[in-house]
């Protein structure tokens, strides 16, 4: 069945930070109110783009507010963590929230965020690569030994353990479909950015690895994309909200790079207005109907089972993020997880 889940960079909206986080808190009831599968939060640092820097502390707030939907970091960027602390919070949250932690890792794409943290982004691959080791190693042992080029570990005893064994469902981040063999070998659940032909050709691939891997087609793992949705009465009422919160979005997604006087790689798939956005074709703001047939045609040409929705943004306000939310929720969704 397809899920619906919302993504979330939880960009500055212009109010007090006490305030925002607050917001976010209530907006997460609501999305656990509705039915949502997961929510998920990325990790942002020395920018507007992410409010919550540190996804662990924001997240067991989450976890004490909510008790049935899932929730995780999309990503937590391993190479600006000590694995083991890390591994210790990632345990605590599972705990915390009764088995809802969804672990997203990866390398962090913002490489320019990585020199301010004053991690050299020419080695970033590989310590996300020998971080990501350690915590799947220490998932498992009782006794942790690690020997790697970056970090070195002698008899660290894993005392904490996850609630989920041998660790809570991953996610990753797949920028092409070069990246799924890795993650269907491990039942790693993936979401992808950009043109839906991309996402396509993961989730074909994705599926002939699992199928090769003589796998059950019911246990497939999320097979997702991502992309900005809003939903209002009218198509006009859903516009007009759109536009009014994507300009300051899409100018924190590059404020990094301008700050530093290089080219912003993402200036194709994230033009400067939301209309541009949709004529992408990613991303659309209507009337529950509009976006019903917007979404039915994604689904058709991409063969995903997993849509993460990007609904509150910019300076968008929580009574409009709500509002798109139960609209998605109520009028759209039954819709398309109807069994064909």
């Amino acid at each position: 069945m397809l899920q619906f889940g919302v993504f979330d960079h939880l960009d500055h909206n212009g109010t007090s930070l006490a305030e925002q986080l607050e917001d976010r808190l209530k907006l997460i009831g609501v999305l656990e109110a509705e039915g949502y599968y997961a929510y998920h939060v990325a990790e942002h640092h020395s920018t507007r783009l992410g409010m919550a820097p540190s996804p662990s502390v924001f997240l067991a707030a989450v976890a004490q507010r909510t008790r049935r939907i899932k929730f995780g970091p999309l990503v937590y960027v391993l190479p600006l963590h000590h694995p083991l602390r890390l591994y210790e919070e990632i345990c605590m949250l599972d705990h915390l929230s009764g088995g809802r932690l969804q672990l997203g890792v990866g390398r962090g794409g913002a490489l320019l965020e990585h020199q301010r943290y004053g991690v050299e982004p020419a080695t970033a691959q590989a310590m996300y690569h020998e971080a990501f080791a350690v915590l799947m190693q220490a998932c498992e042992a009782e006794v942790l030994n690690f020997e790697g080029r970056f970090y070195h570990f002698k008899d660290y005893l894993a005392v904490a353990k996850p609630l989920q064994r041998p660790h809570p469902p991953l996610w990753y981040g797949a920028p092409s479909v070069d990246a799924v063999p890795w993650a269907a070998a491990r039942g790693i659940n993936v979401i992808s950015l950009g043109p839906a032909s991309r996402a396509r050709d993961i989730a074909s691939r994705y599926r002939e690895e699992w199928a090769a891997a003589g796998r059950m087609s019911g246990d497939l793992p999320m097979i997702g994309i991502s992309r900005h949705i809003v939903v209002a009465d009218t198509d006009g009422e859903a516009r007009r909200i759109a536009d009014e919160a994507y300009r300051p979005w899409r100018e924190a997604l590059e404020f990094l790079f301008q700050r530093s006087r290089v080219d912003f790689p993402l200036a194709e798939s994230y033009p400067l207005r939301f209309h541009e956005l949709a004529a992408l074709g990613h991303g659309i703001a209507g009337s529950p109907t509009t976006v019903l047939n917007y979404l039915e045609e994604l689904t058709r040409e991409t063969g995903v089972n997993y849509i993460a929705c990007h609904m509150i943004f910019g300076t968008m306000r929580f009574e409009a993020a709500a509002t798109s939310v139960r609209l998605l929720a109520r009028q759209v969704m039954p819709t398309l997880q109807r069994p064909s």
